[in-house]
């Protein structure tokens, strides 16, 4: 969609999401972001704010599904939502110890069910007026399981293939939908990384490639290539070739 309206912004409050929110911001543009901190999230908006855009800000978990179909249909009611981007996420590793059931369930917990959490509230709405447009937060780790982090990755790899397949669903039904999958970018997620980041990219020039892969309804924004290549090589190796290799990666902390 070349010049949405009305977005909403999920993770909105640093990293990624916050380079959205402020690249989109400006007169004419209403802003609903959401976010779990409201200091930081409260501070992107002002920033908004002053760019001239009409920010609605809710500090909210994406995985609270009651809470966010609540804000979504207000959202939605005052002013219909041209693009969605289901950003939120977390990311936890197993540098410090084996990956626990507690931390696994509640990166699924955001990762996963904050998407359909962010992306089902505004579908039949988006259906009723045969327009709109949903992007979705993956990750190219989502193409390959990694030993350092299998509950991230899984995530990942769950709503890269739902977005894949939600994008041939709802294409009659005048709705876009793209997929997400950034390769290593500066934010609080990767500010915690004990290890080299190949082709780690400052975070407004990622948030620029998003931009122009949703403005021609791109199924699929990758980036960066040399690290996409990279993953879709080890992603087609057979594991027995690539396993003892990734078993003595850098594990995230």
């Amino acid at each position: 969609m070349k010049q949405p309206r009305s977005i909403v912004i999920t993770g909105a409050s640093s990293g990624i999401g916050e380079a959205l929110a402020l690249l989109y911001a400006g007169p004419g543009t209403v802003l609903a972001l959401t976010g779990r901190d409201s200091a930081r999230l409260e501070a992107v908006a002002e920033r908004c704010r002053a760019a001239g855009a009409r920010v609605d800000a809710a500090a909210i978990d994406v995985a609270d599904r009651g809470a966010m179909a609540e804000w979504l249909a207000r959202v939605d009611a005052e002013t219909p939502v041209d693009l969605l981007i289901a950003n939120a996420g977390m990311s936890a590793g197993t540098g410090d110890g084996s990956e626990t059931e507690e931390q696994a369930r509640r990166i699924l917990a955001v990762n996963v069910d904050g998407v359909l959490n962010s992306i089902h509230p505004l579908i039949p709405a988006m259906r009723a007026r045969r327009q709109g447009q949903i992007a979705i937060m993956a990750s190219l780790a989502g193409f390959r399981g990694l030993p350092g982090a299998p509950a991230y990755c899984a995530s990942k790899a769950m709503v890269r293939v739902y977005g894949e397949s939600l994008r041939g669903d709802l294409a009659g039904e005048g709705i876009g939908v793209s997929v997400i999958c950034p390769g290593f970018v500066k934010s609080r997620m990767t500010a915690v990384n004990r290890f080299p980041m190949p082709f780690l990219m400052e975070t407004d020039a990622a948030a620029r490639v998003i931009r122009r892969g949703l403005e021609r309804n791109a199924a699929r924004i990758a980036f960066p290539w040399p690290m996409m290549a990279a993953v879709w090589l080890l992603a087609l190796l057979p594991p027995s070739w690539t396993d003892g290799v990734l078993r003595r990666a850098p594990r995230k902390a």
